[in-house]
């Protein structure tokens, strides 16, 4: 161990593993949050355009998060998602296309806008909301909910409609929108916490609150921490294999001896 290649060797386990506790320090800074939200953040309204833009994905502490946003339906857009469940009821969810009144160019966010028990329930809101939104003049709506990330579409099933959605997705409803050219669409939709169109109230209670400890983070600390004593024990485990057939060099060489 004390010869000079085996003393390089050292130095250069000594150097990996220092890599490996920075990287192990790097991933204990990232587990501890220590600005972490305020308790109940998520209940406190914000204006949408605060919380997050078109385009881009919702941030972890942004997830139902309570926002506000004005805008006009757009006519034909007012789609049902199945599988919805209220209170441990499946139901639909009716949805619509919301053009937002506050940004300079064309923008959009998908809303939910209620819960129906049942399929025809659901279709009268439509066409309830159909006869609003239609005319010259579309009525500026307030709304306000839960702001939610995209659940990711899905196929349906082979026997079932191929325009059967069960998951609240934007990027499906796009699909399926009118009027996109040039459309800005936000990512994560709006659970309104007021129904429209006759609709009954979508069950959206508040997010659980997150703990400021990331245990994921924590294990992969230490996994690290396990790859530097690794880094010793291949020097050694190297140094020992060569010792060990010096060794049986020896034992050979005087075996032969006359």
């Amino acid at each position: 161990m004390l010869r000079p290649q085996w003393i390089g060797l050292l130095l250069l386990c000594l150097a990996v593993a220092a890599v490996f506790a920075w990287l192990g320090q790097w991933q204990l800074g990232r587990a501890i949050d220590t600005d972490p939200p305020v308790a109940g953040a998520t209940e406190v309204v914000q204006p949408l355009v605060d919380v997050a833009a078109p385009g881009e994905y919702l941030s972890e502490p942004a997830v139902g998060q309570r926002v506000e946003t004005t805008g006009t339906w757009v006519p034909g857009d007012f789609l049902l998602v199945e599988s919805r469940y209220n209170d441990g009821v499946e139901g639909y969810w009716v949805t619509g296309q919301l053009r937002l009144d506050t940004t300079e160019t064309p923008t959009s966010v998908a809303v939910a806008l209620g819960w129906a028990a049942s399929e025809a329930e659901a279709l009268e809101a439509v066409d309830r909301l159909e006869a609003e939104s239609s005319g010259t003049r579309p009525e500026v709506v307030d709304v306000t909910g839960r702001l939610i990330s995209d659940e990711g579409p899905v196929l349906p099933r082979s026997s079932a409609d191929p325009q059967t959605m069960t998951r609240m997705s934007p990027a499906a409803l796009l699909g399926r929108w009118h009027d996109v050219d040039r459309l800005d669409v936000y990512r994560p939709y709006i659970a309104s916490t007021a129904p429209f169109g006759g609709l009954s109230a979508i069950s959206s209670p508040a997010p659980d609150e997150r703990s400021n400890v990331n245990w994921l983070n924590i294990f992969y600390a230490a996994e690290w921490a396990v790859f530097a004593g690794f880094a010793f024990y291949l020097w050694y485990r190297l140094a020992r294999d060569a010792w060990e057939k010096e060794l049986e060099d020896f034992e050979d060489a005087a075996a032969e001896a006359p």
